[in-house]
């Protein structure tokens, strides 16, 4: 593969989903894209960047985009989020007039573990208190992936995976064994839908979220991309809700529209002025 072959391919993935590949991710380049090449009957990366500049490309940019974006998730994944967000729930519902939803987004939510943990987390909240039972929620699943959102839909986890996070007794409640997988029960299941969407297009149709998730997400873009990217899920947040980010994640020098939430670290809400106006 010449340089310039790299160098195309990597401005295609940030071009159309944010994330950087550095110039020590060839290997990762070369492993990804080989089944594609080996389908397309293409010799090699330079015979694919090639195609990509022909007239009709569009959709095998498109793949390209997707099987080089990392899609990494687990249950519950590092903990502390999901015991914040336990406790900022209910809060929100106290807040809320009665038939007005509970909306959160789980952004880059890859296979779907993220929204399922807080759908975990809801249904424990309404077997606990029947007022938030009532109480309407909407997960909301997005991913520039399709292949990981069907997973996403389909709900069905192998043993490896529920084995990342669950506690015993969760997964036997919250799931049913099909053989050598499990699936998540439907009525835990229930608030969650699952879409695509990419990070670095029009959110707008989302509409406004009180609680956003989008960890381990950052981590991926240079500080350009991480401005444009916070400033845009600012715009989704409600006056008073919350942005989650990862634990090596911050948008402190970054944004001036968000700013930290509590003594929690990595929560974050719309900084003032965004705020009165929201």
């Amino acid at each position: 593969m010449i340089a310039s072959t790299f160098e195309f391919l990597a401005g295609i993935v940030k071009a159309r989903s944010g994330g950087i590949i550095g110039p020590d991710q060839h290997y990762m380049l070369e492993t990804r894209l080989a089944p594609l090449l080996k389908r397309e009957a293409m010799r090699d990366l330079d015979a694919l960047a090639a195609r990509l500049k022909a007239p009709r490309g569009e959709a095998l940019a498109q793949e390209v985009t997707e099987l080089l974006t990392t899609n990494e998730s687990s249950f519950f994944r590092d903990g502390k989020p999901f015991e914040h967000l336990r406790t900022l729930l209910p809060a929100l519902h106290a807040a809320r007039p009665p038939g007005q939803p509970l909306r959160i987004w789980s952004a880059a939510c890859s296979t779907g573990q993220e929204a399922y943990s807080i759908a975990i987390i809801v249904a424990e909240l309404g077997e606990a208190d029947p007022g938030f039972r009532a109480r309407r929620v909407e997960i909301i699943g997005t991913d520039i992936t399709t292949a990981v959102l069907e997973r996403a839909r389909a709900g069905i986890f192998t043993q490896f995976e529920v084995q990342r996070g669950l506690p015993i007794r969760t997964l036997m409640k919250r799931f049913t064994q099909e053989e050598a997988r499990w699936r998540i029960r439907p009525e835990v299941a229930a608030p969650c839908r699952f879409e695509k969407a990419n990070l670095m297009g029009d959110l707008r149709g989302l509409g406004r979220f009180d609680v956003i998730f989008c960890r381990n997400v950052l981590i991926y873009f240079d500080v350009p991309t991480k401005a444009r990217v916070l400033r845009a899920l600012a715009q989704q947040l409600t006056a008073d809700g919350s942005l989650f980010l990862g634990a090596a994640e911050t948008a402190i020098g970054i944004t001036d529209v968000l700013a930290p939430r509590g003594a929690e670290r990595g929560v974050y809400g719309l900084a003032e002025p965004q705020r009165l106006s929201a």
